[in-house]
């Protein structure tokens, strides 16, 4: 009587893991593995009343709780712009949360001092930086659709302010609008040891749709709730700015470039202060460096870079 009771037990098992395997295999080709919104509060939000106060630009700059240093080297170069050329510009500070109450509470307090913190309940760390991304897309859905424009950047950016407005003036677009340094031809890297390592699960197909380094982009605002709001068709991958090309690709919206030169610079470029003048966005800038480059910047006369 044993045996046929673990056979017909062995039997059950089997076909439950069969019907496991075929749900789970529909639902990945129904593409149901997709980004999940997060609809909890903003633990921070920003002093602002776009309704009243439109911006021309927001940059949204994406950070970590004990990356104090860099904000505040933000704060006092190139995010203190409030009007540039005329128009209204405001930075702002996508972050997670970590563990420590101690940092929370810093957080909180430097939220209430400067006005200037984006925060929801995730766990601040590298591979949730598409749910911070999306978080910033939200808040402009939500609170600031009246922007023209969108940045979206990391604290070790030099940003020149002034030559992307001017330059964004120039191209006089409204809508549909995305540009940053292109990726058109990109692969998935498939080696372990990469950090932007991306499993055939996670990403089956061999190439990827054009998109934008995430180190700066800029779009029009209308495209940020586009965006969000076809978000949870998506397939979910945890490069953000490959998830935000997917997104892109499904709504129709092509990256262009936002100058018939190079003025995004994902790799960094050595300093100096003529070539920075002509510059969008420089990576692999710290602190002190950004501090530097900013006062030499502000030194420099309007004569100086003539026939350069």
């Amino acid at each position: 009587m044993a045996l046929p009771k673990m056979r017909l037990l062995y039997t059950c098992l089997l076909g439950i893991g069969v019907l496991c395997l075929y749900f789970s295999m529909e639902a990945f080709k129904e593409g149901k593995f997709i980004f999940k919104k997060n609809y909890e509060q903003f633990l921070q939000i920003p002093d602002i009343d776009c309704k009243r106060h439109s911006p021309f630009l927001v940059l949204l700059v994406t950070s970590s709780p004990q990356q104090v240093a860099a904000r505040m080297a933000i704060r006092k170069t190139w995010g203190q712009a409030q009007e540039v050329r005329g128009q209204r510009v405001r930075t702002f500070f996508l972050l997670g949360t970590r563990n420590s109450k101690e940092e929370m509470m810093v957080v909180a307090q430097e939220s209430k001092t400067h006005g200037d913190i984006i925060q929801k309940n995730f766990k601040d760390v590298y591979f949730n930086l598409t749910l911070k991304t999306m978080m910033g897309m939200e808040w402009v859905h939500r609170f600031c659709p009246q922007a023209a424009f969108v940045m979206k950047t990391d604290t070790d950016m030099f940003i020149n302010v002034p030559y992307l407005t001017e330059l964004l003036l120039k191209k006089n677009r409204t809508a549909g609008f995305f540009t940053g340094y292109l990726k058109l031809k990109e692969l998935p890297i498939r080696s372990k040891l990469s950090k932007w390592y991306v499993s055939h699960s996670e990403y089956p197909w061999s190439k990827y749709p054009p998109f934008c380094s995430g180190t700066a982009y800029v779009f029009s605002s209308d495209v940020a709730s586009r965006v969000y709001n076809i978000s949870d068709s998506i397939p979910f991958i945890k490069l953000e700015d490959v998830f935000v090309g997917l997104c892109l690709a499904k709504l129709g919206i092509l990256p262009e470039e936002l100058h018939s030169q190079q003025t995004f610079f994902p790799e960094g470029l050595h300093f100096s202060t003529c070539r920075f003048k002509k510059v969008v966005a420089c990576h692999f800038v710290k602190p002190q460096e950004l501090l530097t480059y900013w006062q030499a910047l502000q030194d420099s006369k309007e004569g100086d870079c003539k026939g350069v």
